[in-house]
């Protein structure tokens, strides 16, 4: 079994910096590819960002290009996602999640409970 724990998300204002955490159980984290996703309230869960086993392949929303950053470390079986230049429409609950990799939810087999961003003034 594989569980998924995140970590990070807060209150931050515009502008500002959070990195998020997801810590990942289980011996195979390093042959999962790994993504997250956010959903704000009344709107579908929504990609985020994403990243092969090796890290070798990334792949991005639009929406968060050039601002976001995802990184895995596969000794700490931790990923993380660096958050920079935050705006409000960046308020979401953020998941990770755990399958095959790429933009679709339904690549994934294993999701986080999720922790709650709010980009406010």
């Amino acid at each position: 079994q594989v569980q998924l724990v995140e970590s990070g998300g807060g209150l931050v204002q515009p502008g500002g910096s959070l990195r998020l955490s997801c810590a990942v159980s289980g011996r195979t984290f390093s042959t999962y590819g790994m993504g997250w996703f956010r959903q704000a309230p009344g709107k579908e869960r929504e990609f985020v960002a994403a990243i092969s086993w090796s890290g070798g392949l990334i792949y991005y929303a639009d929406y968060v290009k050039g601002r976001f950053t995802i990184s895995r470390d596969n000794a700490k079986n931790t990923v993380y996602l660096q958050m920079n230049s935050l705006k409000p429409e960046d308020t979401a609950v953020y998941y990770c999640a755990a399958g095959l990799t790429g933009s679709s939810r339904a690549g994934y087999d294993y999701w986080g409970q999720g922790t709650q961003v709010t980009v406010s003034s």
